[in-house]
């Protein structure tokens, strides 16, 4: 047993471990298994770390790295699975790193005692053993003893230090980050990695640029370790600025806000806080200019995507670094809806305990820097994205006045006066646009009214339907009324049903028309789906009904600028077409009725889908203004589901597939989740045997397409939508083989 740890002295023994040894592998194992449960390999590491023992042969020494490291596989491999537990690598690697610490305790003693010897050899076993994946296993038995190691003792600290940058460079990505994500906190990363970052290129580029700008995958802690890491000493804080400056670069980029994933920019943002939270007032003021630049045109192109989620992204991280470069001035303020990742990106410019060096602070400090780094600003719903400066408060004593002397009058008998709505269609439209339309109280009357009235009066409805639809589309809030705009939306879809055609001809023609805000139509749009969803849904009847399969509820919320309305749609679809055998609930009975959309979709479809390309001087939906291209996406992609079962389904599936084709490489994520929204619309809603008659070449083309989405995009939604439609257009091939020809 004591030659089993001397090979570099005795070749032959070095065989044991090889496959051509001539010994029964059962032996062999049994041999190396009592070699580890007494200790043994801590022993045969210390040799290797000898003066004598590093002059030696270096082929050796590689040999002996590799049966050390790939035992477990070895052993394996002779026993074709059957290892007994102590080789599983869950139980050998940490087995491993307790040898380690007992070889780094002999060095450690050694180091006092005034003799030499090498650590280059335990270095490699610990780098080779975390490229291999097993960083979890041998620094989850290193680190916490290591820790505690290094609190007081410098010379723990030096060996710590040695012990790292030996590592060859090949393997020192995956020490450096099995000590990132292991590390309880950043001083004791900084206790055992020391300047790392500053003596090895290797890993400098894994910590500032690898793990920050390449990947995005690693936890918030983790970020919180790394980049405190790098602000606890002075001569890494020049590396935590330039850092900080290449952060701030590519959140500014409007080429990575539109072609990086979603949480790729929240990644980024959380380090930007991060960094902010570590800076000192000294560094604030020498990169003030720089900071403002980065801000105004990151937060420039954050406010342009169409993605409700990138836009409250760089609305967050402006406000902070507004409040670090105007600590005394006006800061920015943004009105959005605080959720929990909100709120969890504002606490990181907060900086934790653990992270501080500097001393403790006299009360009244520690309440200014508290101050400066808390959110000034409550948070509301999202109404607007204009920024406007927030001046500090002035003295309470100045807004003080005499009102509370003020006898209040005795209102407990008042009655609200109630106004009188308009009776007739031609009423309401002369109090709208009229010389009564200075009567307030007449003009929420009829706002309210005129859903009702319009339903009430088909006929009188149809008469001025063009003329009503044209004062709706230009109607703007007089007063304060509650729910103004889904009192004008609702009247809009009212007017639409009751005289489709005309109506929608004058919509669709003004979606394209000069002098129309964004607003306007995107208003149109929503006005379109909402119509066309009621056109398309039967009347519901008082009768109940027991069924176990529920008819599709579509629910479009009017003014959403997102896809999940229309995923909703296509999930709700694939569901009623699945069988379930369960008693199910009570339902509506369901009355047959002619679908009122059937006549129409061509008047509503068509029109929209014909000038797109076509920039106006106002309007340029394939330049700037994508958000409302966006919204055509998913308009069209609605209507083609509700078009199923009509005339013109088959015509609008082509079109649409062309329209889809001419867009498909866009820029923009909003915009290609609805492209593909669009063409799972088109294989639920047109036929299967026109589609085969009429868009075989077209759907090959495509499918390959889908296959490139689902593997490159950078959007996960993009890639969830591509692959669902995969999945439809092989449910559609099965389909076809089960029908016998």
């Amino acid at each position: 047993m004591q030659s089993l740890f001397l090979p570099f002295k005795r070749g032959r023994n070095l065989k044991l471990f090889s496959s051509s040894s001539g010994l029964d592998p059962r032996e062999v194992v049994g041999v190396l298994e009592q070699f580890l449960q007494q200790d043994r390999l801590s022993a045969l590491l210390w040799e290797v770390c000898q003066p004598q023992a590093q002059a030696g042969c270096l082929e050796l020494q590689g040999g002996l790295l590799n049966k050390v490291v790939c035992l477990p596989e070895h052993v394996s491999n002779k026993l074709q699975g059957k290892n007994p537990p102590v080789f599983f690598p869950q139980n050998y690697f940490p087995l491993l790193g307790d040898a380690v610490l007992q070889v780094l305790e002999k060095i450690s003693d050694s180091l006092r005692g005034g003799l030499d010897c090498s650590i280059s050899f335990v270095s490699h076993v610990l780098g080779k053993v975390c490229f291999h994946g097993w960083q979890k296993e041998i620094l989850g038995v290193l680190v916490p003893r290591l820790t505690d190691l290094t609190k007081s003792d410098y010379i723990w600290q030096r060996i710590c230090w040695q012990l790292v940058e030996s590592v060859p460079d090949r393997w020192m990505e995956a020490v450096v980050l099995g000590f990132v994500q292991l590390a309880p906190e950043a001083s004791v990363l900084s206790r055992l990695l020391g300047n790392l970052v500053v003596k090895n290129k290797k890993a400098q580029f894994v910590v500032a640029q690898k793990m920050l700008l390449l990947q995005y995958g690693h936890t918030t802690a983790v970020l919180q370790n790394l980049l405190g890491y790098l602000s606890l000493d002075s001569i890494r804080r020049t590396l935590l600025l330039r850092v900080l400056q290449e952060l701030l670069e590519t959140w500014s980029s409007s080429s990575a806000v539109k072609h990086s994933p979603a949480e790729q920019q929240l990644y980024i943002s959380k380090a930007i806080l991060i960094c902010l939270s570590h800076l000192k007032e000294p560094e604030i003021a020498s990169c003030r200019q720089e900071l403002l630049t980065s801000m105004m045109e990151g937060v420039k192109c954050h406010l342009e995507s169409s993605l409700p989620p990138l836009r409250r992204l760089g609305m967050v991280v402006a406000e902070s670094i507004s409040l670090k470069i105007n600590t005394e001035g006006p800061v920015l303020k943004f009105e959005y809806e605080e959720d929990d990742e909100t709120r969890e990106l504002k606490s990181l410019l907060v900086q934790t305990p653990s992270f501080c060096v500097v001393p403790s602070l006299p009360d009244d400090d520690k309440s200014e820097k508290a101050g400066a780094a808390l959110p000034l600003v409550p948070e509301s719903n999202e109404k607007s994205y204009t920024a406007t400066p927030v001046m500090p408060d002035e003295e309470s004593d100045a807004e003080l006045d005499s009102d509370d002397d003020f006898i209040p009058y005795d209102m407990s008998e008042d009655k609200e006066l109630k106004i009188k709505a308009p009776m007739y269609i031609r009423d309401c439209i002369e109090v709208l646009t009229g010389s009564r339309s200075e009567d307030v109280d007449k003009w929420e009357a009829t706002v309210k009214a005129l859903e009702s009235l319009v339903r009430r009066n088909p006929a009188a409805t149809r008469e001025v339907s063009v003329e009503l639809a044209k004062i709706l589309l230009h109607l703007e809030e007089k007063t304060c009324i509650e729910g103004f705009v889904e009192l004008r939306q609702r009247a809009q879809v009212a007017v639409l049903t009751t005289d489709p055609i005309p109506v929608a001809k004058y919509l669709t023609s003004q979606f394209y028309s000069l002098n129309y805000s964004l607003r306007q139509r995107m208003d149109i749009l929503d006005v379109l789906v909402l119509a066309a969803q009621e056109l398309s849904c039967p009347k519901f009847h008082g009768k109940t009904k027991h069924s176990g399969v529920q008819k599709p509820c579509i629910q479009l919320l009017p003014g959403s600028d997102s896809s999940k309305g229309w995923r909703r749609i296509v999930d709700e679809r694939i569901k009623s077409k699945t069988r379930r055998f369960d008693t199910g609930q009570s339902r509506v009975e369901l009355v047959s009725c002619p679908n009122g959309f059937n006549s129409v979709a061509g008047y509503f479809f068509f029109p929209l889908i014909q000038h797109f390309d076509r920039p106006l001087t106002t309007f340029d939906l394939l330049g700037e203004d994508h958000l409302v291209l966006g919204r055509l996406v998913h308009t069209l992609a609605v209507l083609m589901y509700l078009a199923v079962n009509t005339v013109a389904v088959t015509a609008m599936g082509k079109a649409l597939l062309e329209f889809v084709w001419a867009l498909r490489f866009h820029t923009d994520s909003y915009v290609r989740q609805g492209l593909l929204s669009c063409i799972s619309s088109l294989l639920l809603s047109v036929p299967t045997e026109r589609i085969l008659a009429d868009m075989t070449e077209e759907l090959l083309e495509t499918q390959s397409w889908l296959g490139d989405v689902m593997e490159k995009d950078p959007d996960g939604d993009c890639r969830r939508l591509a692959l669902q439609n995969l999945l439809l257009m092989e449910n559609l091939k099965n389909k076809l083989e089960a029908v016998p020809s």
